[in-house]
Parts: C-alpha cells; sequence; structure tokens
C-alpha cells in the first residue's frame, strides 16, 4: 500500500489543472458554488457526461467540493487545496 506523499497530492493537482475544460470549470466556480445544471450552462460544449469526468477528476484532486442537494450536486472552489498548488512553486 503506498502512502500518499504532499509532492503527490501536489502532481495530482496540476495534472487536474493541465486539461483547459477544467481550468474553465474552475472559472465558472469563482463567483461561488454552482450546480452542475449551470456548469453546463457556462459550458454548452462540453457533453453532460465528460462534464462529470472533469468534475470528478478535480474533485478527486481536492481542488472542488460537492455537495449533494436533493438530485442535484452543488460544486464549489477549495481555497485551501488551491492556495495549497500556488504556494507549491518555487520563487525567488
Amino acid at each position: 500500500m503506498l502512502i500518499s506523499t504532499d509532492i503527490d497530492i501536489t502532481v495530482r493537482g496540476f495534472q487536474a489543472l493541465a486539461d483547459p475544460t477544467r481550468l474553465r470549470i474552475l472559472q465558472a466556480l469563482e463567483g461561488g458554488p454552482r450546480c452542475v445544471c449551470q456548469i453546463q450552462e457556462d459550458l454548452p460544449q462540453v457533453a453532460p457526461n465528460l462534464l462529470s469526468h472533469h468534475l470528478r477528476v478535480l474533485r478527486e484532486a481536492g481542488l472542488v467540493h460537492a455537495t449533494k442537494r436533493g438530485r442535484w450536486v452543488d460544486y464549489s472552489l477549495n481555497g485551501v487545496a488551491l492556495e495549497a498548488l500556488r504556494a507549491s512553486i518555487p520563487h525567488p
């Protein structure tokens, strides 16, 4: 059994950010929590099944929170995780 290190978590976060669609999803969430249907309205060019895939990747990387509300799921940014990624980039 492998134990995740901080580096593993950081790599997973940057891998999740390496896709333009996932970056667009994060931009859509900048204004606050949104349900999947609202995110879909912001990204009509993304098929619903593909949107679900991208949201799952972001959720598994810890970059977004998902809250179930009846049959809907609301997503919001995980500010702590995003800030940790920013802080992990070496700077002079």
